[in-house]
This record gives C-alpha cells, structure tokens and sequence, in this order.
C-alpha cells in the first residue's frame, strides 16, 4: 500500500478573507509561511520518498519549504489544482450572495453553483494525479501538497463522503494500492 499524506497548503490572504481562490494564484501570507515551515518539521522522520504539489503557487510554496527540509525534490502537477470556481473567483461568500443569488443557495445545499469546473470534472483529474503517484511510488509514503475542494473530491472518491474542510496545512493520510 502506498500512503499519500494529502496536505491542503499554507494560508493565503484570501483564505484569511473567506474569497473564492480556485485557480487564482495569491501567494501564501506569513502565517502561512510559518504553518509550511511547522507542517514541514512534522513530516520529517516520516519516510516520506517524495513531494508532489499543485502548480499554483500556495500549495508550490508549501510543497517547497517541505521539499527543502526532507530534502526531496518537488514534482508540480497542475491536475492537482483546486476546482476551477469561474466568477466566483476572488468573492467573498457575501459578493458570491449578493451577485449569484441561485448558485449561492445551491451551494449551500451542497451541490456546485459556480459557472466553473464540476465537480465530476475535479474528481476525475485528481483521481487520475494520485493513481499516477501510487504507481510510481508503490509501498512508499509520498505528501501530496493540495487544496482543500482537491482532498474533498478524492475523500468523496474514496469514501463516498467529502469530510469536514481541511484546515489550512492539515494532512489526511490514505493508503492506496
């Protein structure tokens, strides 16, 4: 079995916010910065093989600082971004009510009322990231840096339940054959 420690990335001033990022690329703030430095620490001694991340510069950054400490490379993959929220990028949930009243109720209801990506469209290009990292590091633990719309989809995936929201720089471990 492989065990993949999924890790959402370090804070952002938009996670700070409560804005919609989806594919937008704010950088992390320095709380974020310092949670990175903290996550990386934790992982060390884990045998953990290798770092894969999202390409968007908040989990990149956080997959980096943990790359440098383990002192393993990072492989950025961008079919582990997070779902792509179309206008809703940017808002917060307040903007997102007042401007899309619809989708924003039937967010609430749990389903996706943004104009941008499924989430079937999401889930299926995470599923195929990590059974790519399962294979070609089998039996080993690899981190995989994401977001938190990312983990959600392959906990619903795997699980059939998405789970709560993961705090910013939390791991979920699973193991994957």
């Amino acid at each position: 079995m492989t065990r993949i420690l999924l890790a959402r990335h370090g804070e952002t001033e938009w996670n700070r916010l409560g804005r919609w990022q989806g594919h937008a690329d704010p950088p992390l703030n320095e709380a974020g910065r310092l949670q990175a430095l903290e996550l990386a620490e934790t992982l060390a001694g884990d045998g953990v093989v290798a770092v894969y991340s999202s390409d968007l510069s908040r989990a990149s950054e956080t997959a980096h600082t943990i790359g440098a400490r383990l002192g393993v490379e990072v492989v950025e993959d961008a079919a582990l971004r997070e779902i792509d929220v179309g206008s809703w990028s940017g808002l917060t949930r307040t903007e997102v009510q007042e401007r899309f009243p619809v989708g924003f109720a039937r967010w609430l209801e749990g389903e996706i009322g943004h104009d941008g990506e499924t989430r079937e469209a999401l889930t299926a290009r995470v599923v195929a990231a990590i059974e790519r990292i399962v294979g070609t590091h089998p039996g080993a633990t690899v981190v995989v840096v994401t977001h938190g719309g990312a983990i959600r989809a392959l906990r619903r995936h795997l699980h059939g339940d998405p789970g709560e929201p993961v705090p910013n720089c939390a791991t979920i471990a699973v193991e994957l054959a």
